[in-house]
């Protein structure tokens, strides 16, 4: 077999209707629409391929795999991954659903999601049995987003979880990424997915969800000590490789033989939204694996593509090359 190149983003496929507010409005409270964006791709797997596809300008073959509605949105997304480069062969469409679309709230640097699942209920394991590209890298974003991927499996505690072992059985590196819910459902979720897991990509709400562990305090400081000490319950848990959080101040990543790396975010020279920016920094971080970077290297370069997501309202609009990336980086120095 060919050395393998390459990198899969299966999960969710999602518009979003993204809507800035003059302000973050209380309870009962009025604000006001200030800019209303056209359309735009969304999800774990539209997002983080396109943020590839800039970064790596058909450098490295990337692949989808999803579903979606045979409706204008989904047309739309399809549309954006040819543009861009994105084999879309293992995107099916469905008239089972609408394509899933999120009306995305946002003020102040920060953003509140109101989201219609739609096709992205529809995709189940077998839309992955035909998945064998001579990949290296296959990322899932986002579990407990996917109604037919969360669903029970007797063997392996989830459908979402017995495709991560199937992957990896394939010889790709599986990468996870999930969505935050309520603790007990993560937990769960969580449990039944490490042991097909090598790299699991979380933010700091997310890891403590993980395991009921409270990481973010009241007065909103991040808490390293109670962090760093809920990290060793995913390799417990069956996580293979690394663990990496990261949050509004940094990155946090623990390997599989207790090495811990840690870097400071940089400082954003503008912040006009924060949609799609974990999807960045999990961008960098695949590009980082794929090619094979040192950790803190990694760390460091999803944090810095992050930072160029939030010059614009869009998921991905603000997507640069890796050279850009890496300029800025060496700028920071």
């Amino acid at each position: 077999m060919a050395q393998r190149c390459g990198i899969i983003g299966a999960g969710n496929w999602i518009v979003d209707e993204i809507r800035q507010l003059d302000r973050w409005p209380g309870e009962g409270n009025l604000a006001n629409i200030i800019k209303e964006e056209s359309p735009a791709g969304g999800g774990g797997a539209h997002n983080v391929l396109l943020d590839l596809a800039a970064m790596t300008n058909g450098s490295i073959p990337l692949f989808g795999v999803g579903c979606v509605g045979d409706d204008k949105y989904g047309k739309m997304l399809l549309e954006n991954c040819a543009k861009a480069g994105v084999d879309t062969k293992g995107i099916r469409v469905t008239n089972e659903a609408p394509t899933s679309y999120t009306t995305v709230m946002a003020a102040d640097g920060k953003r509140t999601f109101f989201h219609n699942h739609g096709a992205n209920d529809c995709l189940n394991d077998s839309d992955f049995s035909a998945v064998d590209y001579n990949a290296k890298v296959f990322y899932l974003g986002y579990l407990l987003l996917l109604a037919g991927l969360d669903a029970k499996d007797d063997t392996y505690g989830t459908k979402g979880a017995k495709v991560l072992r199937e992957m990896r059985a394939k010889g790709l590196l599986t990468v996870l990424d999930l969505v935050s819910t309520a603790p007990e459902t993560f937990h769960a979720a969580v449990l039944a997915a490490m042991p097909g897991t090598d790299v699991l990509v979380v933010n700091e709400i997310e890891a403590g969800n993980a395991f009921n562990v409270k990481i973010r305090r009241d007065d909103d400081t991040i808490d390293f000590d109670a962090m760093k000490a809920v990290a060793p319950k995913f390799f417990e848990a069956g996580l293979h490789k690394m663990l990496v959080i990261h949050y509004p101040e940094g990155a946090y990543a623990r390997e599989a033989d207790g090495a811990e790396t840690q870097v400071k975010a940089y400082k954003a020279p503008k912040i006009v939204g924060s949609t799609g920016a974990g999807d960045a920094f999990c961008a960098g971080m695949l590009y980082a694996l794929h090619e094979g970077l040192p950790v803190e290297e990694s760390l460091h370069l999803g944090a810095a593509n992050a930072i160029f997501n939030l010059a614009d309202a869009s998921s991905t609009g603000g997507a640069v090359s890796i050279a850009e990336v890496r300029k800025f980086m060496e700028s920071q120095k």
